[in-house]
């Protein structure tokens, strides 16, 4: 996305997930479920369930909420199974949309998203309609005013793939492999370099410009998807203007 479109869109989400921080919660214990339950409880050997941590401990989550989640998804107390669904789409303008859900009931999950999508004016498509467009790529992303010879030095040390900075404003984003990521976070964090965000996430090849009322619709549609209780994430090649937050 473009650099205030970028940084922009992060803060939204941001504000969005504060708003809504039960839900947040409930999302983050999903996923420390389903990482545990795939790749084991220890956090030492299993990155995704490492992220998943990091994630509820920066969400103010206490321990013990989620070492319970780490015990229900390996046996240890009784829980619940969650399946892995994705869905792609098109959200007005042509902007695809990548859908990924963690849920106990796959026909409520697909009516869910389906409605979401219909209501705001996309479609649902096939697997694989959009996802060939995505990367799924590192991204430690630093505000704007951050020392962009300070992250580049340290982002170039510590092995990342690539640092984008963008002119609009000095936001800055680190882009690492997905196996690098928590090694270049690491590396980041000791040379006093804490990002804004911090995730591996699915990233666009291209993004495409909506503005007005179009881009409005867009944000509606992501907002609604990110809002269902059995959507994990949300991710689109939206490139959003000021004034797709009006």
């Amino acid at each position: 996305m473009a650099g205030h479109s970028k940084w922009a869109n992060i803060q939204h989400r941001k504000g969005a997930q504060d708003a809504k921080r039960g839900k947040m919660f409930t999302k983050i214990i999903r996923e420390i479920s389903v990482a545990a339950r795939s790749g084991g409880g220890d956090p030492a050997n299993n990155p995704r369930l490492r992220t998943a941590l990091d994630k509820g401990l920066g969400a103010n989550m206490s321990k013990d909420v989620l070492e319970r989640a780490i015990k229900k998804a390996t046996g240890e107390l009784e829980g619940v199974n969650y399946e892995e669904i994705r869905y792609e789409g098109y959200a007005p303008g042509g902007v695809a949309v990548i859908v990924d859900c963690l849920t106990d009931n796959k026909v409520r999950t697909v009516a869910d998203v389906r409605h979401a999508f219909g209501k705001f004016g996309g479609n649902l498509g096939t697997d694989g309609s959009v996802a060939f467009m995505f990367n799924k790529t590192g991204v430690l992303s630093f505000a704007p005013g951050a020392d962009e010879d300070a992250v580049t030095e340290a982002a170039i040390e510590a092995g990342a793939d690539d640092v984008v900075v963008y002119p609009d404003n000095g936001a800055i984003d680190v882009l690492t492999s997905p196996d690098a990521f928590e090694a270049v976070k690491a590396a980041m964090l000791a040379a006093g370099l804490e990002p804004a965000q911090a995730e591996v996430t699915w990233r666009a090849d291209n993004d495409i410009a909506v503005s007005g009322e179009t881009a409005q619709q867009v944000v509606k549609l992501l907002d609604w998807l990110e809002d269902l209780d059995d959507v994990q994430n949300v991710y689109s090649n939206a490139e959003l203007g000021e004034d797709a937050y009006a």
